[in-house]
């Protein structure tokens, strides 16, 4: 079972931006997705944005995201790493959220939680206003 290791949250105020991380334990292009999802206290788990890590080559990279995140986000992969990586600009303190990383087969172009299956710990961001 991959593991998955999240990284990059913290604490900035409205407007700024940061890049989280998610490190595999294996070669990303053995899942046919990885995805990033946020879940604030007392809300469910928000799908933010997924990438095509695997599968045929034609569509490795095509990246799907939430609707709070298109226009703002950018989620890209880097193979020689295994890791992922969300670059968040213009942060909101609305996004303020503990972000997940997690794998899915086929399915997982559809943002769908319960598609996904291995799940890393998790990294806190904080926007202030």
């Amino acid at each position: 079972q991959v593991q998955l290791v999240e990284s990059g949250g913290g604490s900035v105020k409205a407007g700024g931006a940061l890049r989280l991380a998610c490190a595999a334990s294996e070669d990303i292009r053995n899942n046919y997705y990885m995805g990033w999802f946020r879940q604030a206290p007392g809300k469910g788990r928000e799908g933010v944005a997924c990438i095509r890590t695997g599968g045929s080559r034609l569509f490795r990279g095509n990246n799907y995201y939430g609707q709070s995140a298109q226009g703002r986000f950018t989620i890209s992969q880097d193979n020689a790493k295994n890791t992922i990586y969300l670059q968040m600009n213009s942060l909101k303190p609305d996004d303020s959220a503990m972000y997940y990383c997690a794998t899915a087969g086929l399915d997982g172009g559809d943002l769908n939680a319960q598609d996904y299956t291995n799940w890393g710990q998790g990294t806190q961001v904080t926007v202030s206003a």
